[in-house]
């Protein structure tokens, strides 16, 4: 009789502590109508807005897992191509469940910052998980995908339209870094997001976005 109180109370923990988990998954990830930037998928990834400037964003993110792949060239547009391809394969069933699962907003891609332009590079592309797959993701059966979980953080972002493309994006992680080096704010410098919320066959009102993560306080002059 003892065991089984025993086993009755582990058993009891153990759900919920799962249910924890699911709740923490699920407020990370919501509903999209509460986005103002995702307008094509049901969930998107929330924030805080912890302050922002006439330049930047000061942005709190809470920890959430993602689905990621490396792909290694001298310019994004190629690289992001077959890596986007490759993760979509698996959000499209090329998983151990072979399950559909339900596209989100937005897709980050980690590049480089200290790749000369004429180097080869590795870029970093990851889609965020529904809220329902945070805990427990089916498998890649592609071993070039796997499941990273990026951390708690606050990151400097700097918004702009059109298309994601090497001269847009470095045009705007180069400006967002002279602001933030203005201010004297503290950065992860050798790294930084480029963040597409939007598919290519969407044409206007386009949103993107550069992301520094910053390195302790974020500097934010003007509060919001």
């Amino acid at each position: 009789m003892k065991s089984l109180c025993v086993l009755s109370t582990m058993i009891y923990f153990a759900g919920l502590i799962g249910l924890l988990l699911f709740l923490t998954a699920e407020a990370r990830i919501g509903n999209s109508s509460e986005s103002a930037f995702c307008t094509e998928t049901k969930e998107c990834l929330l924030y805080d807005l912890v302050c922002k400037t006439d330049s930047y964003e000061v942005r709190h993110y809470e920890a959430a897992k993602w689905v990621t792949t490396n792909e290694k060239s001298v310019v994004l547009e190629k690289a992001m191509y077959t890596a986007f391809m490759r993760v979509f394969k698996y959000i499209n069933g090329s998983n151990s469940n072979g399950v559909n699962i339900d596209m989100t907003a937005p897709v980050i891609i980690k590049i480089d910052q200290t790749k000369k332009i004429w180097q080869s590079s590795v870029y970093t592309l990851s889609f965020l998980l529904p809220s329902e797959y945070q805990v427990d993701p089916p498998q890649p059966t592609d071993d070039k995908v796997y499941f990273t979980d990026l951390p708690d953080m606050n990151v400097y972002a700097r918004t702009y339209g059109g298309y994601l493309m090497s001269f847009t994006n470095s045009y705007n992680s180069i400006q967002l870094k002279k602001q933030l080096d203005k201010v004297q704010a503290t950065y992860i410098e050798d790294s930084y997001y480029a963040v597409g919320y939007d598919s290519p066959k969407k044409m206007l009102h386009r949103h993107n976005e550069v992301w520094y993560v910053a390195d302790g306080a974020p500097v934010c002059p003007s509060p919001f």
